[in-house]
């Protein structure tokens, strides 16, 4: 007899795992199936922390070359590019035992292999091309995204890479070349042109980072510029083939204009897409739309009884965060309380140097909707801890509603904003005004008196600029 389960949750990263660990808690039998030899998806093993570990490793290699600017004299500052790889993984190695330990600590049974419908409450699992078949009442699907590619062009990991293969190149390549404009291609690009490496980012838009408040998203290309990141925006790729030596990008611009690049590497960073491969979906007829995301309602439940869904397979922003919260709240609703997620409220952060984040409304979906708001801006440059560091760029940026002087969107290019937009997010869960921003107390000196300053600014009442 197979063993059976109140709720079954086929994926163990981020949306996959709290959602295991809270729909425990809630006292209901859970079990967790991953396919992954290490649990934390994407996000943990292969996505955002081994990113980051590397985004601040590059980020102090670069620090170290300019400390004699400062009066901090090292000698020579030299790349150990083998030694900060290991330094990435043991992050990684160490978080994602940690979340094994988790879902042990709250009585989760954890199954390694692939999971796949057999029938609405039958799920197999594969593993070492062994079947364990188990019973369940309910089921989460959670299983994630993987990187979309060009037509026609193939990822090799090798010259030609996804998002997966940038985190782990053994040399430093001279020339790069990152095909999309978007967060992920910013955030490697900047990794390795950090490390010495000649980037060029090839963009089909006319701007960088698709979604982004416009006028953040031209200072911030200005940044990356005078950093040394070379950009052809408006330019559309016609081919790419490997070479002996590399890989040879050839593109057209939008006045027919050609031109060819030979690089070592090719970076390809055009989005990602919902990976339910293997899960038998079809066979037990739940409903995809055309982008292959699971349609789900207002509970996270498909189009077949007892079967959800949640995360980056869904429709919504394919982060991390809005997986969990999406986790949590499904859980809540199958014990029956009431799980919640506020889809105008989730934080989006590109961790470069300076970083960038935002919540809430552009100023351009505002224009769209014909919305009536004010605007309160406050440079970086002004900013006495910024100064301090030698980190003025950026700023600011506070749209509130004209009449009520609700917040509606908050966008910050500049140090550490993606821990100052945390401030923004829980004000706006309570609905909170500028004013309020503007009448609350911030330490001084802090970053995070630039919220403050641009909350004065809304009103023209700036202290500081």
């Amino acid at each position: 007899m197979s063993e059976k389960f109140d709720v079954t949750v086929i994926g163990g990263g981020p949306g996959g795992y709290v959602c295991a660990i809270r729909l425990s808690q809630l006292g209901l039998k859970t079990a967790c199936i991953d396919s992954r030899d290490t649990l934390g998806g994407t996000c943990l093993n292969i996505g955002c922390i081994p990113s980051k570990s590397l985004l601040n490793l590059s980020e102090n290699f670069h620090r170290a070359k300019n400390f004699e600017k400062i009066g901090i004299e090292t000698g020579q500052i030299k790349l150990n590019l083998e030694k900060m790889m290991k330094n990435k993984d043991k992050t990684v190695t160490v978080l994602t035992k940690g979340v094994e330990f988790l879902l042990k600590k709250n009585k989760v049974t954890y199954f390694k292999g692939i999971g796949s419908f057999k029938s609405q409450n039958e799920i197999s699992i594969i593993n070492d091309n062994k079947e364990t078949i188990i019973q369940t009442n309910k089921t989460i699907i959670s299983t994630g995204s993987e990187p979309a590619c060009l037509p026609g062009i193939d990822f090799d990991e090798k010259k030609i890479l996804s998002s997966t293969g940038a985190l782990s190149i053994s040399s430093l390549p001279k020339k790069m070349v990152v095909v999309g404009g978007g967060y992920i291609g910013l955030e490697m690009g900047s990794v390795w042109s950090r490390l010495g490496t000649e980037v060029q980012v090839i963009e089909f838009l006319d701007h960088i980072t698709p979604g982004m408040d416009k006028e953040i998203s031209i200072e911030f290309l200005k940044i990356l510029k005078k950093q040394g990141i070379k950009f052809e925006l408006s330019t559309k790729i016609e081919k790419i083939t490997k070479s002996k030596d590399g890989v040879i990008i050839e593109t057209s611009n939008k006045e027919g204009n050609k031109n060819k690049f030979e690089v070592d590497l090719v970076l390809i960073s055009v989005g990602r897409k919902p990976f339910t491969k293997n899960l038998n979906l079809e066979k037990i007829g739940v409903e995809v739309n055309q982008k292959g995301r699971i349609k789900v309602n207002k509970n996270f439940e498909t189009n077949k009884k007892n079967i959800y869904a949640i995360g980056d397979v869904i429709e919504g922003p394919m982060l991390a965060h809005k997986a969990e919260e999406e986790g949590i709240a499904v859980a809540e609703l199958i014990a029956g309380q009431s799980g919640h997620v506020n889809y105008d409220i989730i934080p989006g952060v590109v961790y470069t140097s300076p970083e960038v984040a935002s919540v809430g409304k552009t100023e351009e979906q505002l224009k769209e909707k014909g919305a009536s708001y004010k605007i309160g801006k406050f440079p970086f440059m002004a900013n006495s801890r910024a100064k301090a560091i030698d980190e003025p760029e950026g700023f600011v940026k506070i749209i509130a509603d004209s009449i009520t002087d609700k917040i509606l969107g908050v966008h910050i290019i500049g140090p550490h904003a993606g821990e100052m937009i945390a401030e923004i997010s829980v004000a706006m869960e309570f609905g909170a005004s500028s004013e309020d921003i503007a009448r609350t107390c911030h330490a001084h000196p802090t970053f995070s008196e630039a919220i403050k300053e641009a909350a004065l600014s809304v009103d023209k009442r700036q202290i500081h600029s």
